[in-house]
């Protein structure tokens, strides 16, 4: 009876023995699948459960097509600027030291602070009809607002410090050595830049092209203030799928955010390379 007794296992010194890893593990995971794959796997489910067809027809529509060339057009436009620009800002701020260099610093991460829908909103009132640049807009006959150019502006604003923030680091990591060294061999500062600071931070370059390129075709709050949201003209996937889905198109809004989905997962993978990449470049 005694020895019985014994053998007995207390309940809570069962509980206790479990791992606090394996908790904090199994809680992340029923984390991600009620925020994350449960949603993804629905989205794939309603534009696929009815047949490949039934997707090929809604995305052969003429707002869908529409959509996506304006989301095209907006990062192939919005891309090129915020990394010539960014290489440019992390630049100055890497290898400069001057008054202003924090503050200079804090303006940069301040899209990251403000919301898109504001965003949006100083867009609207700076170039509004009743906006601060309105008559010089007018007398030049340029419609920035319901536009394509207000779109990319309100892009721009949201994806402007992603190449900037990924290449300051890696900038700050190298240090001058190596461009000091190809200066006093004779090199010019476009030869220093191409032949030597270029392949040192492209791998971090390309991270941050890559998370802007998401971002943009991505971004939904800010273009959807100064857009309008005029079906056929001023959509972009992102707002063609609240577009579609008001309308009660669901094919057609869910094969919009699958297209998104699947542009996200890629972007991931991307990621995960660049990043493996970067590290190895770094420890090397």
């Amino acid at each position: 009876m005694l020895n019985l007794v014994k053998t007995q296992t207390n309940p809570i010194q069962s509980i206790r023995k479990i791992p606090i890893q394996a908790v904090l593990i199994a809680i992340a995971l029923v984390y991600l699948a009620l925020i994350l794959f449960i949603p993804a796997v629905a989205v794939f489910y309603e534009a696929f459960h009815k047949g490949i067809g039934q997707f090929l027809t809604a995305a052969s529509g003429r707002e869908f097509i529409h959509a996506a060339q304006m989301t095209l057009i907006i990062a192939a436009i919005v891309v090129p600027f915020c990394t010539i620009f960014g290489t440019c800002a992390a630049l100055v701020l890497a290898r400069n030291n001057f008054p202003g260099r924090t503050l200079l610093i804090s303006i940069l991460d301040l899209p990251f602070a403000i919301s898109p829908v504001v965003a949006g909103l100083m867009i609207v009132l700076l170039y509004g009809s009743n906006g601060w640049f309105a008559p010089v807009l007018k007398a030049l006959n340029i419609q920035v607002l319901f536009s394509l150019p207000g779109m990319v502006m309100a892009t721009l604003f949201v994806t402007l410090p992603f190449v900037a923030r990924e290449v300051l680091p890696v900038l700050e990591e190298i240090g001058t050595e190596q461009e000091e060294a190809a200066h006093t061999l004779g090199a010019n500062e476009w030869q220093t830049f191409w032949r030597v600071t270029l392949p040192n931070i492209k791998w971090g370059l390309l991270y941050g092209v890559l998370l802007t390129n998401a971002r943009a075709m991505g971004e939904f709050g800010a273009v959807a203030v100064v857009s309008g949201l005029i079906s056929g003209r001023t959509l972009t996937l992102p707002s063609f799928v609240e577009q579609a889905h008001k309308n009660y198109q669901d094919e057609a809004a869910f094969g919009a955010a699958a297209v998104l989905a699947l542009l996200a997962a890629v972007t991931l993978v991307l990621k995960e390379i660049l990043e493996r990449r970067t590290a190895r470049k770094m420890s090397a």
